[in-house]
């Protein structure tokens, strides 16, 4: 019988195993501690595996990430030549949606100054309170992930735009494209969200003078950076100088340089940080599993997979 293996580095394997045994009952689920005939493996499921652990399986016909990023698989040098897949999956896209359209909102309604004035037992009001039209929000990204946020964020009514590496076509969404378009976007941008993918390109991109490049015209009293791309993206000691400096006013972060962030990072008690422990978008286990099933039977009906990564580009 063929195997399709859950390897994953980081996390409870159990629930996966469990529902690969349901959705796909023609194949035989295995884990990376179990006894394994490697010319049995056909399909991967990988999330932090360690590195070469893959490269003895010599009739691998794809790898699916158990989650939107990828960047974790191309830490093994070893990484077997075969179609990669990452996960778009609706629940992820809602629970990332639902992430940003949060701490927009509690950026635009001051969440933070009025729970200070509730422990200070302080009544005041700010009168110059803008509405979601007046702000201008950019998000860096716009694959799945930040095509959806953008169009709720519309919803509500905040002014929105996107920028991108290659160009994007969104219906009632200015898009920004490249190096070229890099300044303008951030020019205009007083809420600046980032759902980038991690790459050579990308790393470290959210540092000061990108940072200092965003609107200083605005409605809010300085822009505000919200990062639930990847923790590689930020220069955290840059964020806060730019808090500190003025340059940022509010910080939003679900990702970091280290996972765990390590207890002496400043970014824990700085008062104009909001730290999330890496979950604006969990995966499900369930949906995800139907979701990597579906692509497995797929695969062996002949068809193409979808969401392919592209290696020379990194997602």
């Amino acid at each position: 019988m063929a195997s399709f293996l859950v390897a994953m580095g980081s996390g409870d394997p159990a629930p996966w195993i469990k529902n690969f045994r349901e959705l796909l009952p023609d194949f035989d689920i295995v884990s990376l501690g179990d006894n394994i005939d490697p010319q049995s493996v056909r399909y991967v499921m990988t999330w932090y595996h360690p590195p070469g652990s893959l490269s003895r399986f010599p009739n691998l016909k794809a790898i699916f990430s158990l989650g939107a990023g990828v960047d974790h698989m191309f830490r093994d040098p070893d990484l077997p030549n075969v179609p990669m897949a990452r996960v778009v999956d609706p629940d992820l896209t809602n629970r990332m949606s639902e992430y940003v359209v949060l701490h927009s909102l509690s950026i635009l309604r001051q969440t933070r100054r009025y729970r200070i004035q509730q422990s200070q037992t302080l009544w005041e009001d700010d009168d110059w309170q803008p509405a979601a039209q007046d702000v201008r929000i950019g998000i860096m990204g716009m694959g799945v992930l930040g095509t959806d946020a953008a169009r709720k964020l519309k919803l509500i009514g905040f002014d929105v735009a996107g920028w991108s590496k290659s160009p994007k076509q969104i219906d009632a969404i200015k898009t920004y494209t490249g190096a070229e378009d890099l300044a303008a976007f951030l020019a205009r941008t007083d809420i600046l969200v980032t759902l980038l993918p991690l790459t050579p390109e990308t790393r470290g991109i959210i540092n000061s003078p990108l940072l200092k490049g965003l609107a200083r015209d605005g409605r809010v009293s300085a822009p505000s950076l919200i990062n639930a791309g990847r923790g590689g993206l930020q220069i955290e000691a840059d964020i806060l100088s730019c808090l500190d400096d003025g340059t940022l006013h509010e910080a939003v972060l679900d990702v970091f340089e280290t996972e765990p962030l390590p207890a002496t990072s400043a970014l824990w008690s700085h008062p104009r940080v909001t730290i999330t422990p890496h979950n604006a978008s969990v995966s499900d286990p369930f949906e995800v599993s139907r979701a990597i099933a579906a692509q497995v039977q797929r695969a062996e009906r002949g068809e193409a997979l979808l969401h392919v990564v592209r290696y020379e580009q990194g997602y």
